[in-house]
């Protein structure tokens, strides 16, 4: 039978979540006040709007069920579903912070320009949280999205959904560019899938060593994104590909965002043979 639990309230990391509730509640219900027109830019909006209602929604899940206790009772790693969340948080709310005062607030009112303030302010309370969440006694087990490997498999999934919304209808003029569509959108799925499975604490259920079959989709995935980050310039900015509607801001964004994200996938891919080298050794 659950019960409530005031401490979780009260300690640090349950007054930073509270802050962070009320901060991502500002921020979407200022933006909301002002409304948006379509434009180019709607979608770098919507995703602002979602990371303020997603990081909204699950905070204030994560304290009412820490407040009933309900948390204890769930079938995955608490501590370590917290923690991921507290780092995803923040990097959403970092992409959030540059994107909305860049392409919205410029010449925007005071509401603008207070959403950005607020949420450069909910950045810096998620990271609070996280240095507190992080701060285990020396030997306590850390969970895998607690890790390096499990942050990069975040940052990487945070990066692919960066490029879906600067992606256009009117940019699929070419089996080149649809194969690097095809790219994110597969390493996307098995970010997540990888995330679901240890979060879940599934990985141990396979029949085969997991962390092997992690270093062969990593060594795959970096493949697939190197190809993607020559193939995406390449085809995409060709005056004759990019046709009426074709934002070429966009196309600067995904092409960034694909080689971030390919440099994010080396580190992991060698980071993943690394740890299992150094385990051979032990």
């Amino acid at each position: 039978m659950a019960h409530v639990d005031l401490h979780s309230v009260t300690q640090p990391v349950g007054i930073m979540r509270i802050m962070a509730t009320i901060l991502t509640c500002m921020c979407f219900s200022l933006v909301a006040a002002v409304g948006h027109v379509l434009s180019p830019t709607s979608s770098y909006w919507a995703w602002c709007m979602f990371t303020w209602c997603f990081c909204f929604a699950f905070s204030f899940l994560i304290l009412i069920l820490e407040f009933t206790t309900v948390n204890t009772k769930l079938p995955f790693g608490w501590d370590d579903f917290t923690a991921a969340f507290a780092i995803l948080a923040s990097l959403m709310c970092l992409t959030t912070s540059i994107i909305y005062p860049t392409f919205f607030a410029k010449n925007g009112g005071p509401r603008q320009v207070g959403a950005s303030v607020v949420s450069w302010v909910c950045f810096g309370v998620y990271v609070g949280e996280v240095v507190l969440t992080r701060l285990r006694p020396r030997g306590e087990t850390i969970g895998f999205l607690s890790t390096l490997p499990g942050i990069m498999k975040m940052l990487e999934t945070l990066l692919a959904c960066l490029i879906f919304t600067s992606l256009e209808e009117a940019q699929f003029v070419s089996h080149e560019i649809k194969w690097c569509v095809s790219v994110y959108a597969l390493c996307f799925i098995f970010n997540v899938v990888i995330i679901l499975l240890t979060l879940g604490r599934l990985a141990s259920s396979f029949p085969f060593p997991f962390d092997k079959l992690v270093i062969g989709y990593n060594i795959l995935a970096t493949v697939m994104y190197m190809t993607a980050m020559v193939m995406w310039p390449l085809y995409s900015f060709r005056l004759d590909k990019c046709e009426p509607g074709c934002d070429r801001d966009k196309l600067i964004v995904v092409t960034f965002m694909t080689i971030m994200n390919s440099i994010v996938y080396i580190l992991d891919t060698a980071n993943s043979i690394r740890l299992v080298i150094v385990s051979r050794k032990m």
